[in-house]
């Protein structure tokens, strides 16, 4: 098979068919050599605003000698598709213990995944509910039901960052990435995250791609404990032995050799028992800020110009990055185009925003982080946990600021920039429920993220045009984009205690669904490696 890359063709439903008319075209064959062919990247090129066009890479199969063909090109026209990795590891060694799983996010479950189809029968603990309850809890919290803090509509604090809001792109360049999202399509994703620039799930397709896969697990001899609360791990002679989780009232045991530690960035509770138990932790610096949020139609118009609207482009993205004058990064996170901010604190009296889209992305505004690194020298003490304090002091500001009733604390751009508070709302209708407080979020940020975050906004603005509308809403606080925990790992990924594997965002080893996934197939690698 050949891929023939950078074909620029018009926006049209017809795009595919051209893209491959082109390929063919480069190619000099006809189409009646073709055995089979799909599209293996698309991207949008509006760089040029009065030429938006779709750029398309092709992957042809020839009933001709490829490597001949190959060789009659010029340089560059094609190149050979490298095979496909397949998640189909090697049967591992039986062993005495199976290993333990804990988190179900996307690092968890496919390293869980991985252990299944190694038939080494993994026991999966997962604090939060299933993903066909917590759908059913966010269908009746946006149909007007009561907030409930403790499951915050989306996300927990043991890792369900499997049910959010599916974005897959990623800055890693691992072949693993292309085994999770052909593991994604076969357990129900759209096949479009094959080959889009920057492919997306959607928050209402994702839970039954999680549970699909989750079913596989089970029917591969796998276990999955619901409602499970990893609260106490046990060892001797430096070798984890043991393990206490809480579930339906009550306190089990296991005996276990290898566990890995999937927790995510928000397990608040277990890096305090990890400390308290002796387990190594550092600091690790993160970030904070708001939400931003626009109507999505400027933001379309900003990037596509007279192509906006177009039926064949969709919601518009942005990615916007620089870096201050006191050498902090300031960027935006997590952009949802057509979705809506999102509650994602995990304890009581702490207010703290995400931010989710379906696959539709039809919304009529779009959102995005926008954030500063937190240094540690920014960290109130020495303690490889006090960064948790500072995210829990802004959580408790925004909590105050918002009234103390889960309501955001929130404030208008403009005002923002003048430094005044915010008494109403503009033309910009907040999506965050159960509503937001307009204020002043001075109150609630560090200085540095306030002066930053002025600034970041006045230059995305010469890149973005509008991205400074007095009308936009900043919600606070953002404080969640990654941990402000790393536990170090060795060359064989286990933690300063051996048979421990820590691993994805609450170990500090990745930032979204892909590259925590991938860091989980890397630590089951390791485990079915590992003799146990």
């Amino acid at each position: 098979m050949l891929r023939v890359a950078n074909l620029s063709v018009p926006l049209s439903p017809k795009a595919e068919e051209q893209a491959l008319a082109l390929a063919l075209k480069k190619l000099s064959v006809g189409r009646q050599s073709v055995l089979s062919w799909h599209v293996a990247k698309r991207s949008v090129d509006a760089r040029d605003k009065g030429d938006v066009h779709f750029v398309f890479a092709i992957d042809i199969a020839l009933r001709t000698d490829e490597n001949a063909l190959l060789s009659r090109l010029r340089p560059g026209v094609a190149s050979p598709v490298p095979p496909s990795p397949a998640l189909a590891p090697a049967p591992a060694a039986p062993r005495r213990l199976p290993p333990v799983v804990v988190g179900l996010g996307p690092c968890g479950l496919f390293a869980a995944l991985y252990l299944a189809r190694a038939g080494l029968r993994p026991i999966c603990l997962e604090r939060g509910e299933s993903v066909e309850m917590r759908a059913r809890s966010v269908q009746r919290f946006f149909a007007g039901g009561a907030l409930n803090p403790e499951s915050n509509v989306q996300f927990g604090e043991g890792g369900a960052g499997a049910f959010s809001d599916g974005k897959l792109t990623t800055g890693i360049k691992d072949p693993r990435c292309r085994q999770v999202l052909e593991t994604l399509c076969a357990h129900g994703a759209p096949d479009s995250i094959l080959y889009q620039a920057h492919p997306h799930v959607g928050t209402d397709r994702l839970p039954q791609v999680v549970a699909s896969i989750r079913r596989e697990i089970v029917s591969l001899g796998g276990q999955v404990h619901f409602g499970a609360r990893l609260t106490t791990i046990e060892s001797f002679g430096g070798r984890l032995c043991a393990v206490r989780y809480q579930a339906a009232g009550q306190e089990h045991e296991l005996c276990v050799s290898q566990l890995i530690l999937a927790i995510g960035h928000s397990a608040r509770d277990t890096f305090r028992m990890l400390h308290d138990a002796g387990v190594q932790l550092q600091q690790k610096p993160f970030s904070v800020g708001v939400r931003i949020e626009h109507r999505q139609s400027l933001i379309d118009r900003a990037q596509y110009g007279a192509a906006a609207g177009h039926p064949c482009l969709g919601a518009a993205e942005y990615r916007l990055n620089a870096r201050l004058p006191d050498g902090r990064g300031v960027y935006s996170f997590c952009m949802c185009p057509g979705g809506q901010v999102i509650a994602a604190a995990s304890e009581e009296g702490g207010v703290c925003t995400n931010g989710m889209s379906v696959y539709a992305r039809d919304g009529v505004n779009a959102n995005a982080a926008l954030l500063v690194d937190v240094r540690t020298q920014d960290f109130p003490s020495p303690h490889p946990l006090s960064g948790l304090t500072l995210q829990r002091e802004w959580e408790q500001a925004a909590f105050r600021a918002g009234g103390s009733n889960y309501r955001a604390p929130a404030q208008l751009v403009g005002d923002f920039i003048a430094g005044r508070a915010s008494g109403r709302l503009g033309d910009v209708t907040p999506t965050y429920q159960p509503g937001v407080t307009p204020t002043d979020l001075s109150a609630v940020l560090p200085d540095y993220a306030v002066q930053g975050l002025r600034a970041g906004i006045s230059l995305f603005a010469r890149q973005l045009h509008g991205f400074d509308c007095p009308d936009a809403v900043l919600t606070g606080v953002e404080a969640r984009s990654s941990s402000p925990v790393r536990i170090p790992r060795s060359e064989s990924l286990e933690s300063s205690l051996s048979g421990l594997y820590p691993a994805g965002e609450g170990a500090g080893y990745a930032g979204g669904i892909m590259s925590a996934a991938v860091d989980g197939l890397r630590a089951a690698a390791a485990v079915a490696q590992a003799d146990g």
